[in-house]
């Protein structure tokens, strides 16, 4: 088994986390947690998404989602609106007030990004940019093309079973 801290998942994995963690530290002097920041800047990329959105984008269930909406609607940071077609869906949208917290946010971001890639010149800052960007790009496809193939797997209904596993007389074999 080869060394999985040479294993490049391995290694894009530990440094997302270790930028999170340095980060977490950095906006918990703001008075926000992880989920808090994280749903605010999902909302602040996908203004109007519906809870379950939001629960897909943060890898939570929708229960989990509505609680940290909640949280940040009686801050006074998110507002529920109904769809204009459904009114069951509530559509979620920042508040001025968290439009200014994002800010803060983003800068927070940007100083740990910059500490971070500090031993990077900017060329390799550059080309690190651009192969990450491929690699999201492939991820994409390949999760786009998995939902493809499941959604339609799940049309066409269950595989047929190969002739091998039949018996003589045609019948599945058991």
């Amino acid at each position: 088994m080869p060394n999985t801290d040479e294993y490049i998942g391995v290694m894009i994995s530990d440094v997302a986390r270790l930028l999170r963690t340095a980060f977490d530290r950095r906006v918990r002097r703001l008075g926000l947690t992880r989920a808090q920041w994280l749903l605010l800047t999902r909302l602040h990329r996908r203004p109007g998404a519906s809870q379950s959105e939001l629960a897909d984008m943060m890898e939570v269930e929708k229960a989990s989602a509505g609680r940290m909406i909640d949280r940040l609607e009686a801050k006074g940071w998110v507002e529920r609106r109904a769809q204009h077609d459904d009114r069951r869906i509530k559509r979620i949208y920042l508040t001025r007030e968290a439009e200014r917290v994002h800010k803060r946010i983003w800068r927070i971001a940007e100083a740990t990004v910059d500490d971070a890639l500090a031993g990077l010149s900017a060329k390799e800052r550059e080309q690190l940019m651009k192969l990450l960007a491929r690699v999201k790009s492939g991820i994409i496809g390949l999760v786009d093309g998995a939902t493809a193939t499941r959604r339609a797997a799940a049309v066409a209904g269950p595989p047929p079973i190969p002739r091998r596993a039949r018996g003589h007389n045609g019948r599945v074999a058991r």
